[in-house]
């Protein structure tokens, strides 16, 4: 049967946590099995594309990934105990009547997200660690949606999985112990990858739609891994209802000539009506007034966005509460200044501004550097609703060098020249 590019792409994604776990069980090394994982991909894409999908095609991977595995050990001569395994994996791989590895039973998709969101690494390898050996990702996508070269994240990716045998992580599934904890990583880990995606760090495009979908995928992934009853359900099904009511909204968000248009500037007959029908009835299933999370909450602001016909019909008293409920459970610079906009617009400017002016002084959003940029963005938009329009065209311009997305900085600009 042959199958478009598109389809074999994701169906090698979709593969990619079951043929590393089969790899990792049967030969242990993590570090190893994840290159072999890579190279039997590369592969498939190759034959696949070129003669079509095999019957089977997780032993068609497997099989390939164990060829190459036995290769990447059998040349590695430095340890003595690789040689032996590399042996015995060779008198088995020459047996007569082998046959191909059956798939394994059970989903592997969990344990290999958590291994790869070990506390053992930084955040910014638990990220690239999991697009490419969950994600089944290559090295060069990566960087090319980080901003930083091949090399450079090759390296990066490589010190991880270093710093993973180092730790003397294990292909287990967690304790009960550290079980919430590393699924705490996990999610933040995929909203990380999400949030690169919905607006680029750095490039000449708003967006990098390779990620988010990545992220939406992973996170559905995760979500069906989970039974309904586990108490980490509601705050990962809000996480994935956020993307969808998010990525809902990105075809309205630039215009024809690639330019960023505000959300109170969009054409909402844009937005994607399928995935705000599941995103609200995702977060409408698990909302609980009693044991909400940061995610459930960011969720619920999102279906308030879409549930409104014009901005202005848009709820803002409610999401302004919202947004204060979420900095008490999440008291974090970006989400203080998004209650800044939302209470600009529930209750107007200038009690917005005294509200900067206090998180200012009690956290100092203006010297952050993770929201230096936002912060003078958000005040150069109140000044403007005041009035002051020198002020706030000379914010604009300031927040304008502090970003690398060069769609953020022609919008942040534009609106500088046209107040001037």
């Amino acid at each position: 049967m042959t199958h478009s590019a598109g389809e074999v792409d994701h169906l090698l994604r979709t593969e990619a946590p079951q043929v590393l776990g089969a790899l990792v069980r049967r030969f242990g090394h993590f570090d190893i099995a994840e290159d072999a994982v890579q190279e039997a991909l590369l592969a498939a894409s190759r034959a696949w594309q070129a003669h079509g999908v095999p019957e089977n095609p997780r032993s068609w991977l497997i099989r390939i990934g164990y060829r190459r595995m036995v290769d990447l050990l059998r040349s590695d001569q430095a340890r003595r105990r690789r040689e032996r395994e590399v042996g015995m994996a060779e008198l088995a791989m020459h047996e007569p009547t082998r046959q191909a590895s059956p798939p394994p039973a059970t989903d592997d998709s969990l344990t290999v997200l958590l291994l790869c969101c070990h506390p053992a690494l930084p955040t910014t390898s638990q990220v690239a660690l999991t697009l490419r050996a969950v994600g089944g990702l290559t090295t060069a996508e990566i960087a090319h949606a980080y901003g930083t070269t091949e090399n450079t994240m090759g390296t990066r990716i490589s010190r991880a999985k270093q710093q993973l045998a180092r730790a003397g992580a294990r292909f287990t599934p967690p304790t009960d112990t550290d079980r919430d904890s590393r699924l705490t990583a996990v999610t933040q880990v995929l909203y990380l990858i999400f949030n690169e995606g919905y607006t680029a760090t750095a490039g000449t495009a708003l967006t990098r739609i390779d990620l988010t979908r990545e992220a939406i995928r992973l996170t559905r992934m995760l979500r069906d891994t989970l039974p309904d009853d586990d108490k980490t359900t509601p705050e990962v099904a809000g996480l994935l209802a956020l993307m969808l009511l998010t990525e809902s909204r990105r075809s309205a968000r630039t215009g024809g000539d690639g330019e960023l248009v505000p959300l109170e500037e969009q054409d909402r007959t844009q937005w994607n009506p399928d995935l705000i029908r599941e995103g609200t009835e995702l977060i409408d299933s698990v909302w609980n007034r009693r044991e909400t999370g940061p995610y459930q909450l960011q969720a619920a602001i999102a279906a308030v966005h879409a549930a409104a016909p014009s901005p202005e019909q848009t709820d803002w008293p409610q999401i302004a509460a919202l947004y204060l409920w979420l900095e008490r459970l999440s008291p974090t610079g970006p989400v203080r200044l998004s209650r800044v906009v939302a209470v600009a617009q529930a209750y107007g400017p200038t009690r917005a501004l005294a509200l900067l002016d206090d998180l200012n002084q009690r956290h100092h959003l203006d010297q952050d550097p993770l929201t230096r940029q936002r912060e003078r963005a958000v005040r150069a938009h109140l000044l403007q609703l005041t009035g002051n329009t020198t002020a706030a065209a000379q914010l604009y311009r300031e927040a304008a060098t502090l970003t690398d997305n060069q769609v953020e900085q022609r919008y942040l600009l534009d609106r500088a020249q046209n107040l001037g």
